[in-house]
């Protein structure tokens, strides 16, 4: 009776050991992404012209973005692949995704999941699908879809998940507007995240007129912004930091 009594005292201290340990284990996990700094990233898009004319409406959904590997840098190619055409399209503009019908695949969530894992690159889902008017985003006008605190960084790019963009033309059809399938919606403009700062990243993109008489939404390289605000938290305390404003 006394050694049974002795083991079942040394079992519930080795597994008294064990949960103590996790617990201590995942509090200083915890303590280590709470310690970490944080700033603002704010998420804006806007409309450059192209053939947004013909347009009545043109309202595009979008799910969440992704954000560049930390600290990579922006890669050239992607950059140059990113131009928009502003001049209504081309007669190469209806193959120029690699399909015959101007038809975009979807690779689907489980190629984007693989991905993400290759490229370093992290995903934050809103908590409800942002919808914004392209035809109302003209002249500099923007529209705020997304603002939450991240860990400090630099980051290459921004790129939009946008699900799906419901066009109606000026003469009240319906337009067929197509996303990027093997050309994201993928903004190369590197940018900070820096401790009490509000970073506002303006992505911008544009309908296109193809040869086959539908659009497809393309970024517009030219017109990303990227602002640095200081937060009234920073200023309170004294510290300095840098307002200024990156274009591209």
């Amino acid at each position: 009776m006394t050694d049974r009594t002795s083991d079942r005292v040394a079992l519930d201290r080795r597994t008294y050991l064990r949960a103590t340990g996790a617990a201590a284990l995942g509090a200083a996990g915890l303590a280590g992404c709470v310690g970490r700094a944080t700033g603002t990233l704010a998420t804006q898009v806007t409309d450059q012209p192209a053939d947004i004319g013909d347009f009545e409406s043109l309202v595009v959904t979008v799910e969440g973005f992704w954000l560049g590997p930390e600290g990579a840098e922006t890669d050239a190619e992607d950059a140059d692949g990113n131009e928009t055409d502003t001049d209504g399209g081309g007669d190469d503009a209806d193959t120029d995704d690699g399909s015959a019908d101007g038809n975009e695949t979807d690779a689907g969530e489980d190629t984007d999941d693989e991905e993400d894992a290759a490229e370093g690159r992290e995903y934050f889902e809103f908590d409800e699908p942002q919808e914004a008017d392209l035809v109302e985003l003209q002249n500099g006008e923007t529209q705020l879809i997304d603002e939450r605190e991240l860990r400090t960084g630099e980051y290459p790019y921004l790129q939009l998940d946008v699900s799906s963009a419901d066009g109606t033309l000026t003469d009240g059809s319906d337009a067929t507007v197509d996303l990027p399938g093997n050309a994201p919606l993928k903004f190369n403009e590197a940018f900070e995240i820096r401790e009490n700062t509000r970073t506002t990243f303006t992505a911008d993109f544009a309908p296109v007129l193809r040869g086959n008489g539908r659009y497809l939404l393309r970024p517009v390289p030219s017109g990303i912004e990227v602002e640095y605000e200081e937060s009234a938290d920073s200023e309170a305390d004294g510290s300095s930091g840098d307002n200024e404003t990156d274009g591209s």
